[in-house]
């Protein structure tokens, strides 16, 4: 009678020590789930952007559609860099062609010059001036000067003038195809 008291006290204390640590492991996968949370929505609210490409402003490159990553932090904008920016009330994606202080020269023919250096890169479209801004154009302090790839039919810096720096939201970092998905 002993034994089986000993048995039953045992088997309790095994049921009680089991469900103890099933909460507890419960709770432990609440918290990973929680931190695992947090710090994606960080990472993707403070330090990546993960935005769609509007349209075919950047084509070849990024046509409508594609994911675009980018990085927020980003501190050195450079001449070549393909970012997305806001202008207009809207998002768009461009490369940036001239920083703060250079002078900017487009002619009839369709030449870009950035100081003085035309500018003979992949683009296959030629860049033809819009009206707004006068030629050459010197880019001010605290902002670059974006055109989109597709020349002939994007809206940037021609159009919207230079563009503050703060309105840069992030600098492309990988390029996500989605097309004929």
């Amino acid at each position: 009678m002993r034994a089986e008291k000993d048995q039953t006290c045992s088997q309790t204390i095994r049921k009680r020590r089991y469900s103890t640590e099933i909460k507890e492991g419960y709770i432990r996968l609440f918290w990973r789930i929680v931190l695992i949370v947090a710090v994606g929505w960080l990472l993707f609210t403070q330090v990546f952007l993960i935005v769609q490409a509007p349209d075919n402003e950047m084509f070849p490159a990024v046509e409508a559609g594609d994911l675009l990553i980018g990085y927020r932090l980003e501190q050195n904008l450079e001449k070549e860099d393909v970012v997305v920016y806001e202008a207009g009330g809207k998002t768009h994606v461009g490369r940036i062609l001239g920083c703060e202080t250079d002078v900017i020269t487009m002619d009839d023919t369709g030449t870009l010059l950035v100081n003085g250096t035309a500018q003979t890169g992949e683009i296959a479209f030629p860049t033809y001036a819009k009206e707004g801004i006068t030629y050459p154009y010197t880019v001010p302090e605290g902002s670059v000067f974006i055109l989109g790839d597709y020349r002939t039919h994007a809206k940037d810096s021609r159009e919207f003038g230079p563009i503050s720096i703060e309105n840069v939201k992030a600098k492309v970092i990988t390029i996500l195809r989605r097309r004929e998905l």
